[in-house]
């Protein structure tokens, strides 16, 4: 059963990508979706038979891929609870975005492409999560990046998409680096690249040092730092994040595919999975949570002032990814996959959501064009609305909630239980909690609430004009000027519709939304026992991560702030964006115009970009034109092909001379050589 999970995929992109146009874009969608919710169908019994504690960890060969000295690499399916969680993850999403392409992508004259890709990628993420040695998770992680470089510049004629996908590209070979000296690391000191085995020996690694440059270093400390700049590449922490948003530029069922289910959860898992080597080193594991806060408020405080629909959930995603770091950075394993598990159905959601938006606003990503569309796509906006209720945890203590009221509040839960430095995690993640709420909420009111302010948009004039052979200027009564792209509350000027009525989207796009609208309402109340409670817990995950059942059982013991800190903030949050966005709507524009350093700074992302450009871009292109100029053309060219040339084309010059077609010239050539002889002799015999 699990090799057709993970190899049916496979087959369908392979059929699409070859057959492309040969076999229609209806054939290639057939194959690719229909292969996708078998492999769901037949992953969620499995799940489901973990859940009910009858199913053990298991082990399927597939063949032998490697053989290179003693170390021999056999290609296998492991599948235990860790793996299965992954596995409903997954396919479930991808299923769904499958589905939704229908109709996202029904005027794309490339469908087959877009849906081969799709599959490719999900192909290369099973392959990720159910490999049982470092190889082998080492083939789906670059899998996983050579599928979203695909998917993230497949307009590939728009420079925008393209640049975006080499930078998702560049970036994470950076982190990608790290992984293979941890991978190589790891095999040299346990001589083993299976993770059971691995896992099985760590303990036993614990205080160890190895030689590094004459001095000595703790050997597991130096292992999980390397393999942990692989997970802050693929899972966009702070520092190698700058490829997540621009990666926005790919076609939205990508978004919600690549920050859902499959690139950005990759380096959490491969934590979570090799939890018994981190647990070795509390430096390492130090360094997990405090990279997982930072990058947790940094991103949102940038989401804070995006006007982009998909840049706001992209750093959102950004953001919930370093709680699951510094959870599992504190030693909440459990936390870190239960917020993995229901993130993936509320992200899923609101990605596909704004799509929805985006696809009844004629491809306007500009929520300050946005405003009153409640009414004109409510089955959308209910969705939408499910998925930030999950997202920023709305919830009653002692009762229940959205997914993200179960999962957040066992995070902060267990930062504040593990002790001081996770506390300080804590109060990070409050105020990200907070943070959360208010841009999450503030999503929601621009683009759902106030006053339509679709006639500033050019997307909007554009359809108009395709549509009725002119631009339809807007009402007098509603006419105004463009919001100013540098101040946030300038959106609210702008009042009229330009004769432009945005509509729902069809069945294939709404069926997903619903299905994922499940999710965000149940997988929190549904499954969080068997996550987290300390005896269920361990019986649950069998020994597939660490589980600490001390702490599980700790988490419930914290003060009751502690477990109303989320719940006030989400509050707070929302009443901000209430009153920015709804009471007084000229609050935002003042603000930025007061402190106007602060506001730049985060609209341009705190210069990451910027000082990237700085410090590595042009340095690269300045030595690159330096071995261009000086060394390619100034040395290899001039001395190489151009100065060969240079003497062959003197010497045919001088000899074109001597070639005069005069007796007298080449009599006079012999003697010169006839003398050049004699005195040669002479000298000779002297």
């Amino acid at each position: 059963m699990i090799s057709i999970i993970v190899f049916l995929p496979l087959l369908a992109a392979i059929v699409a990508g070859l057959g492309n146009r040969a076999i229609g874009s209806v054939p290639a969608k057939l194959v690719t979706t229909g292969a996708l919710f078998i492999s769901c169908a037949l992953s969620w019994p499995i799940f489901l038979s973990f859940v009910a504690g009858s199913a053990e960890a298991t082990v399927t060969p597939v063949l032998l891929w490697m053989q290179s000295g003693e170390m021999s690499i056999d290609w296998s399916l492991r599948v235990d609870t860790l793996t299965a969680i992954m596995l409903v993850v997954i396919t479930t999403v991808s299923a769904l975005v499958h589905l939704y392409s229908w109709g996202y992508m029904e005027e794309d004259p490339d469908q087959p492409r877009f849906f081969a890709y799709l599959s490719l990628f999900t192909f290369a993420m099973l392959m990720l999560v159910t490999a049982d040695n470092l190889v082998q998770m080492f083939f789906g992680w670059e899998g996983v990046g050579l599928a979203s470089y695909l998917l993230i510049g497949f307009w590939y004629k728009k420079p925008s998409a393209q640049a975006a996908a080499i930078k998702a590209f560049v970036v994470n070979r950076v982190g990608d680096l790290g992984f293979m000296l941890g991978i190589f690391g790891t095999y040299l000191v346990f001589g083993t690249i299976s993770i059971p085995e691995i896992l099985a020996a760590a303990p036993e690694m614990a205080g160890s040092t190895i030689g590094f440059l004459g001095y000595r270093l703790d050997t597991m400390t130096i292992l999980c730092l390397l393999l942990f700049i692989g997970a802050m590449g693929k899972s966009a922490q702070l520092g190698l994040h700058t490829w997540l948003p621009d990666a926005m530029e790919g076609p939205t069922p990508v978004s919600a595919l690549i920050h859902a289910a499959t690139m950005v959860t990759a380096g959490v898992f491969m934590v979570c999975r090799l939890s018994p080597m981190f647990e070795t080193s509390p430096l390492a594991l130090a360094v997990v949570t405090g990279v997982g806060a930072a990058t947790c408020i940094f991103a949102a405080t940038i989401g804070t002032v995006q006007t982009d629909i998909k840049r706001v959930i992209a750093y959102s995603t950004c953001s919930q990814l370093g709680y699951m770091f510094f959870a599992a950075g504190v030693g909440a394993y459990g936390a870190a996959m239960f917020h993995l598990f229901t993130h993936a159905f509320f992200k899923a959601l609101l990605f596909l959501g704004a799509g929805s938006v985006i696809h009844a606003m004629h491809h306007e990503q500009d929520m300050r064009f946005y405003g009153g569309l409640r009414k004109s796509i409510p089955v959308t906006f209910w969705t939408m609305l499910a998925g930030t209720l999950a997202i920023t945890g709305v919830g009653i203590y002692g009762i229940g909630g959205f997914a993200g009221f179960h999962s957040k509040d066992a995070i902060l839960e267990a930062a504040w239980a593990s002790g001081a430095e996770g506390q300080g995690a804590f109060w990070v993640g409050t105020l990200a909690a907070l943070l959360t709420s208010f841009y999450s909420w503030r999503l929601m009111f621009l683009t759902f609430w106030g006053k339509p302010r679709w006639a500033a948009s050019e997307h909007i004039q554009h359809a108009l004009h395709d549509s009725h052979g002119h631009h339809e200027e807007p009402a007098h009564e509603d006419a105004g000027h463009a919001p100013d792209a540098h101040a946030p509350g300038a959106h609210e000027v702008k009042t009229g519709t330009g004769g432009y009525h945005p509509h729902e989207s069809g069945i294939a796009m709404l069926v997903p939304l619903l299905v994922l609208t499940v999710g965000a309402v149940a997988a929190g109340f549904g499954f969080h026992h068997y996550f987290l409670e300390p005896e269920a817990g361990a019986t649950f995950w069998k020994g597939s991560i660490f589980f600490d059942s001390t702490l599980a059982h700790e988490m419930h013991e914290v003060p009751l702030f502690v477990k109303l800190a989320a719940t006030i903030v989400m509050v707070v949050g929302l009443v901000v964006a209430w009153l920015a966005y709804i009471r007084s709507p000229e609050f935002p524009a003042k603000f930025a115009e007061t402190f106007r350093v602060l506001y730049g700074f985060l609209l341009n992302k705190w210069y990451f970009d910027e000082l990237y450009d700085l410090l590595f871009v042009r340095p690269a292109f300045a030595i690159g034109r330096f071995f261009w100029k000086a060394g390619d053309e100034g040395t290899i060219d001039r001395f190489g092909p151009n100065g060969s040339a240079a003497v062959v084309s003197l010497s045919s010059r001088l000899a074109g001379r001597i070639q005069s077609g005069y007796v007298y010239s080449y009599a006079f050539v012999m003697l010169i050589g006839l003398t050049a002889a004699v005195t040669w002799a002479i000298a000779g015999q002297g």
